[in-house]
């Protein structure tokens, strides 16, 4: 049996700030192997994903390689610039040093924008004209579906909704103070959940969790999820306001988009019922009650297989990802 005769194989390759995945999957993209690899130092990452995405070529038939990585990118030339969450990966030519080790087609696109066309595809926006799906993971982007159809905008950096200041100070993410991502995000709730509770500590109260300053520093958004699930009243409080302020940035494109549904990932997925009420109450009284009835606000679907299907899908839909005409 020749290489043409045997069956349609894809490789996706998910480059993240703390772990990066490669896959093998069907025609279908039902995945047949993974493997996870720690994201170290840029050269031995590479190397890593290169070889084992080889090693899973090796007598398939791979028809493309699709690689989803955070942004900034240049996707048109597959060239990954400086992302803030992978330090020292600077112009480097990822999509060129995979098609050259494979020799197959490969495509790369901005990881909000994959796991949007994933969840839209796959997940929890199927069957949407209109949807807009959220990372809210280490950092707050975000991928637009209008139309039936992928936006990236005249430059390809629609969906940076984490830049948007939605208060004049606080706490800073995406290099802004005060930005969508500086409240709405890991390091976000981290951050706002620092200053909540040293003003507890100065005042001489304790929690489970930290009970000195010098304890500050373990306390993340996992901790604080997992305390408020307990009934901690500070941690119910963090996630409150969190809360509020997504349903701030939430009415704002809502109000401009319109969309049928917003589908959120990662720390939503798992923890969107302690940010609802806050949510909620900024959503009504901000929104426009039309806007807001039409849309449904709903959690990740594809959970911790988001960052493979999106990978995947970028290498299965390269037309409708705008890669050929």
């Amino acid at each position: 049996m020749g290489k043409n005769d045997r069956p349609i194989r894809y490789v996706g390759i998910d480059v993240g700030g703390t772990k990066c995945a490669v896959t093998l999957a069907d025609g279908e993209l039902n995945i047949l192997k993974k493997e996870k690899i720690p994201t170290v130092s840029k050269s031995e990452t590479i190397k890593k994903l290169i070889n084992t995405a080889a090693e899973f070529a090796f007598g398939e038939n791979v028809v493309s390689v699709g690689v989803s990585c955070g942004g900034p990118l240049d996707e048109k030339r597959g060239i990954i610039l400086s992302p803030p969450n992978l330090p020292g990966w600077d112009d480097v030519h990822f999509r060129d040093e995979i098609a050259d080790a494979l020799g197959v087609k490969t495509y790369m696109k901005n990881d909000a924008d994959a796991c949007a066309f994933a969840e839209w595809k796959y997940g929890a926006g199927k069957g949407c004209e209109s949807m807009i799906f959220l990372t809210f993971g280490t950092g707050m982007g975000a991928g637009l579906i209008l139309g039936g159809k992928l936006y990236c905008g005249a430059s390809g950096m629609a969906g940076e909704v984490g830049h948007i200041r939605i208060e004049k100070d606080g706490p800073v993410g995406y290099g802004k103070a005060g930005s969508f991502e500086g409240f709405c995000s890991g390091g976000g709730i981290k951050r706002t959940a620092e200053a909540i509770i040293a003003e507890k500590l100065s005042r001489g109260e304790t929690l489970p969790y930290c009970k000195s300053i010098g304890e500050l520093s373990s306390v993340d958004a996992k901790v604080l999820s997992d305390a408020a699930k307990n009934g901690d009243k500070t941690a119910l409080e963090i996630y409150e306001k969190c809360g509020e302020k997504l349903g701030a940035a939430l009415s704002v494109l809502i109000d401009i988009l319109n969309p049928e549904t917003i589908v959120i990932g990662s720390i939503y997925a798992r923890s969107g019922e302690l940010m609802k009420n806050g949510m909620e109450r900024v959503l009504k009284a901000e929104t426009l009650p039309r806007s807001l009835a039409a849309c449904s606000i709903v959690g990740a679907k594809l959970g911790e297989s988001i960052g493979d299907m999106a990978a995947l899908c970028v290498a299965k839909y390269a037309k409708e990802f705008g890669f050929e005409p």
